[in-house]
C-alpha cells in the first residue's frame, strides 16, 4: 500500500517505481465550490508532467480567471501520489492532487488548496499546530424510472437500523468493506465504518491529520465512494445534505484541535476545566459561535444544506456548545483519561458539499479570532436544546443558524471573517457564485421551505 501521508524521499522513489507499471495518471484539484476537476495523461508523459505541469483553460472553471488571462497550469504535488484500485477503470491508474499556477510560475491565489496551505503556514508562524478530522455521511441510491432517486433498501427485511451489521439485512455492509479496502489502497488510514440512521446511509472515518492533508483525504474519500458504488454495484454514492424530506440528512461533522508547535502540547486540554478543556479552547469555541451564522455560507454551502439544518434531527440549529450533547452546534467529545492529546471540539453544522480546504480555513480563522479577542462562549447548554421552549431559549440568549442559503450569504456580507480567511477577491467570487445559485433556485422554491425539490435532487445528487 502507498501511504500518501508520509512525505519522505523514499516515497518519492517509490512513486517513480510504481508509476512505471501505470497506464494513466489522473491529475485532480478542486474548483472554488469544491467540485473535483482534473485531466488524465498517459503514463509516458508522467515524468514531464511532474516537472512542468499541464496547462488548461482557467476561464472555464467555476471561480477561475477571466478569459483575458485564461492560461493556467496544474502541477502535481508529489507527496499526494496514490494508486487507484484496478477495477475503478479496469486499467492501472495512479493519481496526484495538483497545485494551480499562473504561466509566470506563481501560485494562483484563488486555488482553494493554496489558501489552505497559506493558512497552515500562518497558524504555525503564530505558534499553533492545528489538527483536523471529519465524519462524512452519505447515502447509496438508485435512480428510479421516473428520474427521481431512492435509497438502496431491502424491502423484504428490516429496512435500516443505526449500527446495523447483520449479514443479509444490511445491503450496504459489503460496500463499506470494499470502500475501506479502496481507501487503504489509496493511502488513507480508515479508523471505523458503520451504517448510519437512514436507509442505506453510511459513514467511514479516517485518521486525523493537519487541515491540508485531511482536506486532501476528504476529496479522495468522496472520489473513492463514488467509484466503488458505480463500478462494483451500479449504485450512486451521494453526499447531498438532504436528499429527501422526512429522512435523516448527511452531515460532515468536523473535529478541530490545536497544539503548541514547539512543545507538541495540546492547547485545548486542561485537567481541571469543564469537560477537560482549557480557557484557550473556550475562547476558540467563542470565536466559532460568534461567527457561526456567517460561517454557514462556507460550511453549509448549498440551497439543500438548509433542508438538513431543521429541528427534529441531529443536525444542529441553535448556536450553543456543550459536553457530549449532540443537539449543540459545538460538542466537546468525551475525554478518556490518559489520552490528553485527543481533547478536541466537534463542529456539527458542516455538510459534505462544502469545499473542505475553505471550510477548515474559515473555521480555524474564526476560532483563532476568538482566542485573539478572548471571546467567551457563554455557559454550556447541557440539555436537549430542541426540548427547550422559545421563551427559555430567549432567556438563555440562544441564537439560531440561518434558515436558508440567502440568509447565510447576507450574514457573510455583515461579518468579515470569511473575507479574512479567503482573501477579498476569492471571497467576492464565492459570494457571487452562491448568490447566482440562490437565484437559480428561487423559481423552484416550494411553499414548505423544508420540502426537497426535484431541482435540488437533479443539481446535488451527483455533486
Amino acid at each position: 500500500m502507498w501511504n500518501s501521508n508520509r512525505k519522505t524521499s523514499q516515497n518519492v522513489e517509490l512513486c517513480f517505481k510504481l508509476m512505471k507499471n501505470a497506464e494513466h495518471v489522473l491529475l485532480h484539484f478542486t474548483d472554488l465550490l469544491g467540485y473535483l476537476r482534473g485531466r488524465t495523461v498517459p503514463a509516458d508523459e508522467a515524468e514531464n508532467t511532474l516537472k512542468e505541469g499541464v496547462g488548461f483553460d482557467g476561464s472555464s472553471l467555476i471561480g477561475g480567471v477571466g478569459i483575458e488571462e485564461s492560461d493556467m497550469i496544474m502541477k502535481p504535488d508529489i507527496t499526494t501520489f496514490t494508486v487507484c484500485p484496478y477495477y475503478f477503470y479496469d486499467k492501472s491508474v495512479v493519481s496526484f492532487i495538483c497545485d494551480i499556477y499562473t504561466p509566470e510560475g506563481k501560485r494562483f491565489e484563488g486555488d482553494p488548496r493554496y489558501i489552505c496551505q497559506k493558512s497552515l503556514v500562518k497558524m504555525r508562524a503564530e505558534g499553533y499546530e492545528p489538527t483536523a478530522a471529519a465524519e462524512l455521511e452519505f447515502y447509496l441510491v438508485q435512480k428510479t424510472s421516473d428520474g427521481s432517486f431512492q435509497p438502496i433498501e431491502n424491502h423484504l427485511l428490516d429496512r435500516h437500523r443505526y449500527f446495523d451489521i447483520a449479514p443479509g439485512r444490511d445491503l450496504t455492509e459489503n460496500f463499506r468493506l470494499d470502500l475501506a479496502n479502496a481507501l487503504f489502497t489509496m493511502g488513507i488510514d480508515v479508523e471505523r465504518e458503520h451504517h448510519e440512521v437512514g436507509a442505506a446511509q453510511n459513514e467511514i472515518t479516517f485518521r486525523y491529520a493537519d487541515p491540508l492533508t485531511t482536506s486532501d483525504n476528504i476529496v479522495r474519500y468522496k472520489f473513492a465512494a463514488k467509484a466503488v458504488a458505480d463500478r462494483k454495484y451500479g449504485w450512486i454514492a451521494t453526499f447531498m445534505p438532504k436528499p429527501w424530506f422526512g429522512k435523516p440528512g448527511s452531515g460532515m461533522h468536523i473535529h478541530l484541535g490545536l497544539f503548541d508547535v514547539k512543545t507538541g502540547r495540546n492547547l485545548f486540554y486542561d485537567k481541571n476545566g469543564y469537560a477537560y478543556i482549557s480557557q484557550k479552547c473556550r475562547y476558540f469555541i467563542g470565536g466559532i459561535l460568534e461567527h457561526a451564522r456567517a460561517l454557514c455560507a462556507i460550511v453549509a454551502p448549498t440551497v439543500n444544506s438548509y433542508k438538513r439544518l431543521v429541528p427534529g434531527y441531529e443536525a444542529p440549529v441553535y448556536i450553543t456548545w456543550s459536553r457530549k450533547n449532540r443537539s449543540a452546534l459545538i460538542r466537546v467529545p468525551e475525554y478518556f483519561p490518559g489520552k490528553e492529546n485527543e481533547a478536541r471540539i466537534e463542529f456539527r453544522c458542516p455538510d459534505p458539499l462544502c469545499n473542505p480546504y475553505l471550510a477548515y480555513v474559515a473555521v480555524f480563522e474564526a476560532g483563532l479570532d476568538g482566542i485573539r479577542k478572548k471571546i467567551e462562549p457563554g455557559d454550556p447548554v447541557d440539555v436537549n436544546v430542541y426540548h427547550l421552549s422559545d421563551a427559555k431559549r430567549r432567556e438563555l440568549g440562544i441564537k439560531v443558524l440561518p434558515s436558508s442559503l440567502k440568509e447565510a450569504l447576507e450574514e457573510w456580507e455583515s461579518d468579515d471573517i470569511c473575507i479574512k480567511a479567503l482573501g477579498r477577491e476569492t471571497a467576492e467570487k464565492y459570494l457571487e457564485l452562491k448568490m447566482q445559485e440562490w437565484k437559480e433556485y428561487e423559481p423552484h422554491m416550494p411553499e414548505n421551505r423544508n420540502e426537497v425539490t426535484w431541482w435540488e435532487q437533479q443539481k446535488y445528487i451527483y455533486a
